[in-house]
Order: C-alpha cells, then sequence, then structure tokens
C-alpha cells in the first residue's frame, strides 16, 4: 500500500515561494484502482511526480508497503515495484520498441509476447515492434507504447498520468478497456491513474478529488462521483455558457 502524510510541495515563482501541494494525507490501497482528478493547475500531476520520486516534498512523508521512501530517487522506487507512465512520453533514439518493452519487463520477453502488449493498447504490432523509439513517432503512439512498456512491468504499484492525452477516441476507449483488464487482474498490486475523463472515473474503486493543492474529497466510487456531477453541472448553470430554457431540467 502507498501512502503519503502530510505531504507539502513547493517551487520557486518570481522569487517567491508556490505552494502545489499542501499537507496532502492520502492511501492507495492494495487491490484498489484509485483515480485522481481535479481542476487543471489542482497539483495532480505534481502529486504523480512526487509518488515516483521525479520530484522531493518539502515536508510530509511518503510510505510504500510500510517502508519510507520520501528519501528514494525514480529508480530506487522503480526497483521497490513503483512504474510511471508520463503525461508527454520520452524518446528514445536508438532503442527499438521491442527492446524498450524487454528493459521494462526485465526479461527477454518473445517477439509474440512483447506483441502481446502492444496490441492491448490498440497498435499493429508487427508495424511497431522494430521501430525505433525516436522522432519518427507521433505523441500517441509513444503514450501507448509507453503504457505497454508499464504493463510488461507487472509493477507493484502502476501510475498512469492523464493517459488519455494526445491519444483518439478509439484508442482512448481501447485503453479503458486495458485499464479494467489491469483492475480485474489485480492482486497484491494498485493502480493510480490521473484523469478527469468520465469513463475512467466509471471505472475507479476509489476517487480522489484535488483542487488548490489539497484534498477536497475522496472516497469509494459511488461516494464522491455523484459529487462531481454535481459540481459540474452547478459550473456550467452559473457560468457564461448556461443552457438558455433549460434552467429547471438541468440546473
Amino acid at each position: 500500500m502507498l501512502e503519503l502524510k502530510n505531504v507539502s510541495f513547493l517551487v520557486d515563482a518570481e522569487g517567491k515561494d508556490k505552494e502545489i501541494i499542501r499537507d496532502v494525507s492520502l492511501a492507495v490501497p492494495d487491490r484498489k484502482l484509485v483515480v485522481v482528478t481535479g481542476p487543471n493547475g489542482g497539483g495532480k500531476s505534481t502529486l504523480a511526480k512526487l509518488i515516483a520520486g521525479i520530484e522531493k516534498p518539502v515536508s510530509g512523508r511518503i510510505f510504500f508497503n510500510g517502508e519510507d521512501i520520501t528519501e528514494l530517487g525514480v529508480t530506487e522506487r522503480a526497483q521497490k515495484g513503483i512504474a510511471y507512465a508520463f503525461q508527454q512520453p520520452v524518446r528514445f533514439k536508438g532503442i527499438r520498441v521491442l527492446d524498450l518493452i524487454r528493459i521494462a519487463a526485465g526479461k527477454t520477453l518473445s517477439v509474440s509476447d512483447a506483441c502481446r502488449y502492444l496490441s492491448s493498447v490498440g497498435l499493429c504490432a508487427r508495424d511497431y515492434v522494430d521501430r525505433e523509439v525516436n522522432a519518427s513517432l507521433s505523441g500517441g503512439e509513444l503514450k501507448r507504447i509507453e503504457i505497454a512498456t508499464v504493463l510488461a512491468r507487472k509493477a507493484v504499484l502502476s501510475v498512469f498520468d492523464e493517459p488519455e492525452a494526445g491519444i483518439d477516441l478509439w484508442s482512448f476507449r481501447n485503453l479503458t478497456e486495458v485499464f479494467q483488464q489491469m483492475r480485474e487482474d489485480i492482486r497484491d498490486s494498485s493502480i493510480l491513474i490521473i484523469s478527469h475523463q468520465e469513463r475512467i472515473l466509471n471505472i475507479a474503486d476509489e476517487i480522489v478529488v484535488i483542487k488548490d493543492g489539497v484534498v477536497e474529497k475522496q472516497g469509494s466510487r459511488d461516494e464522491v462521483y455523484p459529487h462531481l456531477m454535481k459540481t459540474e453541472v452547478a459550473a456550467l448553470c452559473e457560468g457564461p455558457y448556461k443552457p438558455a430554457g433549460k434552467e429547471d431540467a438541468e440546473c
């Protein structure tokens, strides 16, 4: 299980400290799919980077399966079973897609096994397995390949930062099915997804709402999702795009 206890993070903004995450405490239980959502700029992606070890908190502690990992870096956390998929995947000139999946798996996978991971994220495996992970690939292709590497890792905790970014609608639907399958296959592992997409929220076991760097609400999907929908409708009804003639029906 992952636990964050009173975690805060700030950056230097024009000579002044700006708090991005403020005194956040939350848990990602084993065998659960947890979705972190909230407004843009609320601190969701920063939270994911703190969990992965890309950033370190200025205060508070992070525990993974009872061990304090606050001071550990990305590589050490990866060795302990934390996998992270970037919002903007990294390119690796000179490395084939097949090599990257094998590195992620930590063993010499057969070509057919590697192709299975690519197919699961909506890529025609024979067209990609021998391609380089370089500028010839689009952002959406890179995103799907990176998610395939996370699947190959079979990590204890898989963290996905806005997996829908840069992906076409058909592929996104396919990815939702991948996450559903991962959720069904969960044993002693867990999944954390940063997203505001309704399809992903609907498959969550638990939802955490982050706003202005703090946890505004957290709980089961049945507890939190209706609250999110009411908040969204209220924001539309109070804003400049209020639907004319539908005040009573929708607002």
